[in-house]
């Protein structure tokens, strides 16, 4: 998924503030689940961050152009993990992997189905 950088991303000194890249990540997440014309909650549940480790590994400002991949790196009976790198003219500047449990609406962990681990599996390819 591409993304610009806009005034909003960056702090006075134009330079994307670190927390930005958390909500880049996230948009791409989303944005795989809209591009099937659906939505991250789904019919039983949804998913929630549960552990996210960064790397930030250059900078990026104002008017730049970033695209993030997200991977599928590892599906478990109530969460999966994901890699998500975001690169600037195909150099990857930042790097994520996160865990997200599956959770019912009323806020407790819930077993994947198999319709939701196949879901994620298309969404985020292995």
């Amino acid at each position: 998924m591409n993304i610009r950088v806009y005034y909003e991303d960056t702090d006075t000194g134009g330079v994307v503030y670190h927390s930005n890249y958390l909500n880049f990540c996230e948009r791409a997440r989303s944005e795989a689940f809209f591009s099937k014309g659906l939505t991250p909650v789904l019919q039983n549940g949804h998913f929630v961050a549960r552990r996210v480790e960064a790397d930030y590994i250059k900078s990026a400002k104002l008017g730049d152009e970033l695209c993030v991949m997200t991977r599928l790196i590892e599906m478990r009976a109530a969460s999966f993990k994901l890699l998500q790198s975001v690169f600037k003219e195909n150099e990857k500047i930042f790097e994520l992997t996160i865990t997200l449990a599956y959770i019912n609406f009323e806020g407790k962990p819930q077993k994947i189905t198999k319709e939701v681990e196949e879901l994620v599996r298309l969404l985020f390819i292995e």
